[in-house]
C-alpha cells in the first residue's frame, strides 16, 4: 500500500504494481520497488526493456495502464503538478532549443517553474555557473558540445531546486572527461542528499549506486546493492557478469526497435499518454 503524504516517512519513489501497454506490448508489466530518500538508485536493463517508459511514467509524461507511483508522497496520475515540481529530469536526448542562447534556455525554466521575476536572472546566473557555463551563457546552444549541452541540461533540471533527479543514460555520448565532470557533479549532488534515480548501460557507474534494479522484458528481475548482487549471481565476477547471467547473451536490437516504434507513436498520440 502507497503512503499518501509527504512527510519525511514517505520513500522518495513508490512503485506499486506499475505497468503500460500499447496495444499488444507490455513496455513494463507489474514494477514494484521504493527509492529511499538520499538513496542513488540505478535502472539497468537491455535495450527495450523498460527502463525510459518507466522513468516516463514516474515524471508523469506518459499514463500507466496499471499499478500506481508516487514521487515524494504524490501520486502521478492524480498529482501531476505537485509530482513535477519534487522532481528534475535530464533526458537521454537533448531537451534544449538549440536556436536559442544557454541564458534564454535557462531562463525559460526559471519562469515555466515560478522562479519570481526579481530572483529569475540570479538564478539563471548561478546555474550557469555551477554549469562552469558563465562564459558561454550568451552562446546559442546549437554550437555547443555534447558535455556542455549535458551541463546545461543538469543545471537546468536543479533550478527550481527538486527533491528527487531523475537522469535517463546521463553521461551517453560524452567523452571520457565529459563523463568524467559529469559524474563529479551527479555526486556532489548525491553527498547533499538528493535522491538519484538514472538509467544506464555504463555498468561501473552502476557499481557506484546504493542499488540497482535490473529490468528485463518490463519486469524487476533483481534489486539490490551492487556487492550484494555480484556475491549472489557472479561471486568471481562483477556487475556486467551478474547482468549477463540474468537478462542473457541475446542482442536486443530488433526487440527495442519494434519497442521504441510502438512508444514512438503512442506517444504521437496513438495512445493516450499525459
Amino acid at each position: 500500500m502507497l503512503m499518501k503524504n509527504d512527510s519525511p516517512a514517505v520513500p522518495a519513489i513508490e512503485v506499486l504494481d506499475i505497468g503500460r501497454r500499447y496495444g499488444g506490448l507490455n513496455a513494463v508489466d507489474g514494477l514494484t520497488f521504493t527509492v529511499n530518500r538520499g538513496e542513488f538508485f540505478a535502472l539497468l536493463g537491455p535495450n527495450g526493456a523498460g527502463k525510459s517508459t518507466l522513468l516516463h511514467m514516474l515524471t508523469t509524461l506518459v499514463t500507466p495502464t496499471r499499478g500506481a507511483a508516487r514521487v515524494m508522497g504524490h501520486d502521478v496520475v492524480q498529482e501531476p503538478k505537485e509530482v513535477r515540481w519534487k522532481l528534475g529530469m535530464v533526458f537521454q536526448d537533448p531537451a534544449l532549443d538549440e536556436r536559442l542562447t544557454a541564458a534564454e534556455n535557462l531562463l525559460i525554466h526559471a519562469v515555466l517553474y515560478g522562479v519570481p521575476k526579481s530572483e529569475r536572472k540570479k538564478a539563471v546566473d548561478e546555474a550557469l555557473q555551477w554549469a562552469s557555463l558563465a562564459d558561454t551563457g550568451k552562446r546559442r546552444v546549437g554550437t555547443f558540445s555534447g558535455g556542455m549541452k549535458r551541463r546545461l541540461e543538469l543545471a537546468r533540471a536543479l533550478m527550481h531546486k527538486p527533491s528527487v533527479l531523475f537522469l535517463d543514460e546521463p553521461t551517453i555520448g560524452l567523452d571520457p572527461q565529459g563523463r568524467r565532470n559529469l559524474w563529479e557533479r551527479i555526486e556532489a549532488l548525491r553527498d547533499g542528499g538528493m535522491t538519484v534515480m538514472m538509467t544506464t548501460h555504463n555498468l561501473p557507474e552502476a557499481e557506484m549506486c546504493d542499488r540497482v534494479g535490473i529490468v528485463d522484458h518490463g519486469k524487476l528481475i533483481a534489486i539490490g546493492p551492487p556487492g550484494d548482487l555480484i556475491r549472489e549471481h557472479a561471486p568471481e565476477g562483477d556487475l556486467e557478469d551478474v547482468f549477463i547471467k540474468l537478462t542473457g547473451r541475446d542482442l536486443r536490437d530488433d526487440v527495442a526497435t519494434v519497442r521504441d516504434r510502438m512508444v514512438g507513436f503512442a506517444q504521437r498520440g496513438g495512445e493516450h499518454t499525459r
